[in-house]
């Protein structure tokens, strides 16, 4: 079920100052786990971070959801360790309601994967977007550890990731369960504009008695707010994001809120899955290259170029985009940007890839209708093979964001010597350094977006030589999970040590 990390990062020495190294037991609880299930980022950090602390020596161990295509392919892969069924005391009976359990392990690792499966809530198409989903993960949340007992392992944490893993940490803070008290909690926040806003009878279904925060609206949960207000620790997936979210414009309703928190909130850049995205070995590509054989990216270019049904013109440059079609990543400065570059004297081609919202979709069309020799849209189903020959082929990348809490496909972008243009913001600012890696701007304007363009297509017209080191520059840059699991190593060792005292100032 895809490439692990073990070979990258198997023996890796820590460096000064990153703590001691003993094991620490860490149950992860994640909505997606990458390959087992995915809608985005968090699926791809829920997959690929454990890898790299079990790599450190940590035992890690994760609780998600069956949903039916994680089943499907389950059962076409062989099946998985069937594990006796738990219990979960949610409000829906007196002896609580009985869930499957399956036992798997993420792909080149060791890690356990627990798939808790309960068909009523999770046989159903989608991963996200029912009516019912504040039920759904409470009940994960509540089944992780009843999943636990019955198993007898016993985690000395819990890294909870989005409002979907909120509730766990919730019922650490508020129930009175003997058999997990004092476990810290690290809260990870992916993305805040989705926040899980819940009925309050959610709270009655986990069997928890709760104050309403000022967060919360009159007969509401706030799921997201919960796990900032009741975590030990507060992380999110860069630094930047993590001021950001400081700001009214930024902390979407809840930055009051992050501001009282703010000792305790730390932005930590994800990492790459770099077994899965190494261009000198990425056998998805027609030919493979490194920073010292980019001249071997001209044949990508082509077969890219052939594939979208554009010109074969090495000269001219290849723009793309591999993006969710949604309003975060700046659609809507998008189009003005494509129409000004494909009808103005500047040459270039355009190939985008993505799926989502409808009327974004439609505004591609409509553009590349009228310029079918200079653009290709691909927008219905995702093309993993295509993503990569895009990355290994195209010239230019595109990530004109609204707000980007890390970003995984400027990184890459960079890492296949396709040079980004991105927006100052999130984890774009973090990773992407304007004239050196790539090119940036500050506003979310149209005109600002279109500056920047027009910096990049220059560059890449009248300074080649330039250009090669740039690309060399982005592809240097070390984008592994390395750094970013030593920094949870010791973001884990604070949470512990913050509790330690706290449990000894209460005796």
């Amino acid at each position: 079920m895809g490439k692990g990390l073990r070979g990258s990062i198997r023996g890796l020495t820590p460096p000064p100052g990153s703590g001691s190294m003993s094991t620490v037991r860490i149950l992860f609880l994640s909505a997606e786990v990458n390959p087992f299930s995915k809608v985005g980022g968090l699926g791809d950090v829920a997959g690929s971070l454990p890898r790299a602390l079990e790599s450190l020596g940590h035992d890690v161990r994760i609780v998600t959801p069956a949903y039916r295509a994680t089943e499907e392919a389950l059962r076409r892969g062989g099946g998985p360790r069937a594990l006796a069924p738990v219990r979960v005391p949610v409000r829906d009976g007196t002896t609580g309601v009985e869930a499957g359990v399956l036992e798997d392990r993420l792909p080149d690792s060791e890690v356990p994967v627990y798939l808790l499966a309960h068909r009523p809530l999770y046989d159903r198409e989608r991963v996200y977007g029912y009516e019912d989903d504040p039920y759904r993960f409470a009940f994960l949340c509540r089944g992780a550890f009843e999943l636990l007992d019955a198993i007898g392992w016993k985690p000395e944490i819990l890294h909870a990731h989005d409002w979907h893993a909120a509730p766990a940490v919730a019922w650490l803070a508020l129930s009175a369960d003997s058999r997990f008290a004092g476990m810290p909690t690290v809260f990870s926040i992916h993305n805040l504009s989705h926040q899980g806003h819940a009925p309050t009878d959610t709270l009655a279904y986990l069997r928890l008695l709760a104050r309403p925060l000022p967060e919360e609206r009159p007969g509401e949960v706030n799921f997201m707010a919960r796990g900032i207000w009741h975590a030990d620790t507060v992380s999110t997936v860069s630094p930047t994001y993590a001021r950001e979210i400081l700001s009214p414009e930024g902390g979407g309703g809840l930055d009051g809120l992050l501001r009282q928190r703010r000792a305790d909130l730390r932005g930590i850049v994800n990492g790459l899955d770099t077994a899965e995205w190494n261009a000198s070995r990425d056998l998805r590509l027609p030919r493979s290259f490194d920073a010292g054989s980019l001249d071997g990216r001209a044949e990508n270019k082509r077969a890219l170029q052939k594939r979208a049904g554009l010109p074969l013109r090495d000269h001219v440059p290849v723009v793309a985009m591999v993006t969710r079609l949604e309003r975060q990543k700046g659609l809507e400065i998008t189009g003005q940007v494509l129409h000004q570059l494909l009808n103005g004297t500047e040459e270039a081609q355009v190939v985008v890839l993505g799926s989502g919202a409808p009327e974004y979709a439609a505004m591609l069309r409509h553009i590349a209708g009228y310029h079918r020799r200079k653009m290709a849209c691909f927008l219905d189903v995702f093309d993993n093979d295509l993503a990569h020959l895009i990355y290994g082929g195209a010239d230019l990348f595109l990530m004109p964001s609204l707000f980007e809490p890390c970003g995984l496909s400027q990184l890459i972008a960079m890492r296949y010597g396709c040079v980004p243009v991105v927006r100052t913001t999130g984890g774009l600012a973090d990773t992407v350094s304007d004239g050196v890696t790539g090119f940036a701007f500050a506003q979310f304007t149209a005109e600002a977006f279109w500056r920047a363009l027009s910096r990049a297509l220059r560059f890449f017209r009248e300074a080649p030589e330039a250009w090669r080191t740039m690309q060399r520059s982005g592809m240097a840059a070390d984008r592994s999970w390395e750094h970013s699991a030593l920094q949870y190593v010791d973001l884990y060792r604070d949470a512990l040590s913050r509790r330690s005292r706290a449990t000894r100032s209460a005796r």
